[in-house]
C-alpha cells in the first residue's frame, strides 16, 4: 500500500502559509510554488539509489558516492504542475520532463485528456507526477493510469495541498502509489475545491481568472 508522506519542515509550513493568503499576487505565488516544489523535491529524493564511483581531488583518488544513472523524470500535469517544475529542475537539472494535458469537465466533474508527451524510457526511470492541488484525484489518477498504460513502473506523486478526498481516490485506483504532500487540507466544498486550500493555483500562478 502506498504512503502519504506530509512535509511538515518549517520552511515549507512558512512558505505555504504565504502561497495560502489572498493578498499574495503572481510574481510572489510563482516564486513560493518553486521554492516549496525544490524544497520538497530535496525530501522526496531522500531514497534515490546511489552508487560508488572514483574521482580524483587535487589531493587524491578517492571513492564517492553519486546518484545512480540519469534516471529521473518529471511529469507536471497541465498547467498548474508546470509551476513545480523549475524547483526540482534546479536540483536535478539532467531530468526529462514529460507533459500531461488533463482539465475538468465542468459538468462531469471528470478528468479529460487533451495531450501527452513523455521520454520514450519511462520504463526505466522514477517518475515524478506533479499537480500543486489534489482534489478530487479524478486528474491525479487518471494522469498515473496514463503513465502506467505507457509502461511506467516507478511512480510518485507530489503536490502541494491534499484533500482527504483526493488521497483515498488516488490509493483506491493505485495502491502502490506513494503521495508526497505539504498539506493535508479539511474537505472539498460542492465545487470541488480544497478547503482552506488557496483558491485556484492555475489562476493564480498565471493571473487569470
Amino acid at each position: 500500500m502506498g504512503n502519504v508522506y506530509i512535509f511538515d519542515h518549517p520552511l515549507i509550513q512558512h512558505k505555504l502559509a504565504i502561497l495560502r493568503d489572498k493578498e499574495t499576487g503572481t510574481k510572489d505565488f510563482r516564486e513560493l510554488v518553486k521554492e516549496i516544489s525544490m524544497l520538497m523535491a530535496y525530501e522526496a529524493t531522500r531514497n534515490l539509489p546511489l552508487e560508488e564511483v572514483e574521482i580524483e581531488t587535487p589531493l587524491q583518488k578517492t571513492t564517492v558516492r553519486m546518484l545512480k544513472g540519469e534516471d529521473i523524470a518529471i511529469v507536471p500535469i497541465l498547467r498548474a504542475g508546470l509551476g513545480m517544475v523549475d524547483g526540482i529542475l534546479s536540483l536535478i537539472p539532467n531530468a526529462k520532463v514529460g507533459h500531461i494535458g488533463l482539465y475538468r469537465d465542468p459538468e462531469t466533474k471528470k478528468p479529460v485528456e487533451y495531450y501527452c508527451k513523455l521520454p520514450e524510457d519511462i520504463d526505466k526511470r522514477q517518475m515524478f507526477v506533479l499537480d500543486p492541488m489534489l482534489a478530487t484525484g479524478g486528474s491525479s489518477s487518471a494522469a498515473i493510469q496514463m503513465l502506467k498504460d505507457k509502461g511506467a513502473r516507478n511512480i510518485i506523486f507530489m503536490c502541494m495541498i491534499a484533500s482527504p478526498e483526493g488521497i483515498e481516490v488516488v490509493h483506491r485506483d493505485h495502491p502502490d502509489i506513494d503521495i508526497f504532500i505539504a498539506a493535508k487540507d479539511e474537505c472539498l466544498d460542492e465545487n470541488c475545491y480544497i478547503l482552506p486550500g488557496l483558491g485556484d493555483a492555475g489562476d493564480r500562478l498565471y493571473g487569470t481568472k
